[in-house]
């Protein structure tokens, strides 16, 4: 019942602050630039994949520490350092859509890898797996980025690049409850792999919206409209 009720006020709560929102010349959350399609479908896209990694991120640690009496792996996020120049320099040449799709399949398939570890897995086993992950999450961000900022009016930038911030933490906050629930209702040795496979379908709803994206034109950068 307390869960329920605090449900319900946060859409009473949310509800008129949006309704607010909509009425300011410059509002703190820019809900009306969700009106460009674009704009929104790569706003879901970035929900939708930080929820995904954030779930991994934040369960893979247990099972690391844990189970295998390991220390925290790095390896995922410095694959996502290398290849976000690459998805940059992509995104001048491919539809964000495709990019966006693509690196999402790609960190799909390296979650569903990481469930299917063998019982007692050598480090490299973790390692390229992770690899794949940050591989795949690096070449989505990018090009997704890029196409909200561009998408936005020039006037408008600072709201849409709050915008980023503001999809980035409801996705963490939507998985910091999912990695909770999840470990409470599952066995406690399945509690990662239940989160990775929640993290993997994430993944592939990002992949899917992305690919929405390709109905519509690419916008100009801010530089080009100038």
């Amino acid at each position: 019942y307390l869960l329920a009720a605090q449900i319900f006020l946060l859409f009473i709560v949310g509800y008129y602050y949006i309704r607010r929102q909509l009425h300011q010349d410059f509002p703190l959350l820019p809900v009306d630039l969700l009106k460009i399609p674009i704009f929104s479908l790569s706003v879901c896209t970035s929900i939708c994949s930080f929820t995904a990694q954030m779930l991994a991120l934040v369960s893979l640690p247990f099972f690391l520490q844990n189970t295998l009496g390991r220390t925290e792996v790095a390896t995922g996020p410095v694959a996502t350092l290398f290849t976000a120049p690459l998805a940059g320099y992509l995104v001048e040449r491919i539809h964000a859509g495709i990019l966006g799709s693509i690196g999402m399949l790609i960190f799909a398939t390296g979650l569903f890898l990481l469930t299917v570890l063998p019982a007692i897995p050598t480090d490299g086993a973790i390692i390229w797996r992770m690899i794949v992950c940050g591989i795949g999450f690096g070449l989505f961000q990018t090009p997704n980025n890029s196409t909200i900022m561009a998408s936005a009016p020039i006037q408008r930038s600072g709201g849409a690049s709050g915008m980023i911030g503001t999809a980035r933490l409801l996705g963490q906050t939507l998985e910091a409850t999912l990695v909770a629930l999840l470990f409470s209702f599952a066995m406690h040795d399945k509690g990662t792999t239940v989160c990775l496979w929640a993290g993997a379908i994430f993944a592939l709803i990002a992949a899917v919206v992305s690919c929405f994206r390709l109905s519509q034109q690419m916008p100009l950068k801010h530089t080009d409209r100038e």
